[in-house]
């Protein structure tokens, strides 16, 4: 271990220097974009300690709130999650989780491989009491602002405990990142009708009915309803919630890309691309992954932050952001307060009638 000490009493963040797409240059510069935002903020930077030394004499504000911890084991994108596991201990991304277990950090950061960083954060962190699986949440662009959808691939198959735990663990994180006092809160499903769905999503629509919870549970939402922004918190089980954000990744790939071919294909469309220039790079700038960048694995004793592979500088800095805001807001102990009142309610609950 090199360089100086954290800043006492701040957030401290164990940064995975190594295991993303862009880059040690691109990772140390976002840890930098992220100590000017946030004055209290320090890191643990995981990593091959000289090629993160050389990038340190670039920053010399991040130098004094950054200690290195050297490794020279990294997670490929293409490692199975099995075999990066039995690896833990000396990769890059397996101590900077090891760092939120032992506390020398309040939370982990990693660009690299999903399935690598799930075993290993649900291996060495364990669910929070109250939780049976952890979910991975992402923020969402929408036509109004930004929304969570949960989860996004962490578990395949859920019951009605499950996804009531991953309504209560979204909107935590709503109230968190995205500042609302009372989230809406609503169960992706096939129709917006109660008899709609599998008896599960109906059985777990129930429970947040009955619940006193900081949220306000609109019921079912169908799919065409995800980007509207009148919705806060989407909830589905993994399966579903994976494909519906690929799906909207490629629409959105879609629609740019067909608008780009359109200005393209004569003189009045690159006339047009002139008058609305703005516009559209406003649409750009709002559809921008790195804008959204970093996603959570909600309901572990202990915060990982999953930002894109290919994220630039400025996206894992906002990945950075978002694992700083969640260790501010205590986002566990909301989470625990809520799960509590989930509990009382289930006990006071009637049976549903098997419809």
């Amino acid at each position: 271990m090199t360089g100086q000490p954290h800043a006492p009493g701040g957030p401290v963040v164990a940064l995975d220097v190594m295991s993303g797409e862009a880059g040690v240059a691109e990772a140390v510069a976002a840890a930098d974009i992220a100590a000017e935002r946030y004055p209290r903020l320090s890191f643990l930077l995981h990593g091959r300690e000289p090629d993160i030394a050389a990038q340190l004499l670039r920053w010399p504000r991040l130098a004094g709130r950054a200690r290195i911890i050297h490794s020279d084991d990294i997670v490929v994108m293409t490692d199975k999650p099995a075999h990066a596991l039995r690896r833990a201990r000396t990769t890059s991304m397996g101590m900077a989780i090891d760092a939120v277990k032992r506390g020398d950090a309040h939370a982990a950061v990693s660009a690299g491989n999903t399935g690598a960083l799930m075993a290993m954060a649900l291996f060495g962190l364990r669910t929070m009491p109250g939780i049976d699986r952890p979910a991975l949440a992402a923020l969402l662009p929408t036509m109004k602002s930004e929304s969570v959808m949960l989860d996004l691939g962490a578990n395949t198959d859920c019951d009605a405990t499950n996804l009531v735990q991953f309504a209560v663990m979204g909107a935590a994180f709503a109230r968190t990142v995205l500042g609302l006092e009372r989230p809406r809160v609503g169960l992706l499903n096939i129709g917006e009708e109660e008899l709609k769905g599998t008896g599960e999503i109906r059985k777990a629509a129930a429970t947040l009915r009955a619940a006193a919870l900081p949220m306000e549970f609109v019921g079912f939402v169908e799919g065409d309803k995800i980007g509207t922004g009148d919705i806060d918190v989407v909830v589905t089980d993994g399966f579903t919630g994976n494909v519906a954000l690929k799906t909207a990744e490629g629409t959105s790939r879609l629609v740019t890309g067909l608008l780009g071919n359109a200005f393209r294909s004569s003189i009045w469309g690159k006339l047009g691309y002139f008058i609305a220039r703005g516009a559209l790079q406003s649409l750009r700038a709002h559809l921008d992954p790195n804008a959204h960048n970093g996603a959570v694995f909600l309901g572990l004793n202990g915060l990982v932050v999953k930002s894109h592979g290919g994220a630039n500088a400025r996206g894992l800095a906002n990945a950075i952001g978002v694992a700083h805001d969640l260790i501010i807001d205590d986002v566990s102990r909301r989470i625990s307060a809520d799960l509590a009142e989930i509990v009382m309610a289930r006990d006071n609950q009637p049976e549903p009638n098997a419809a």
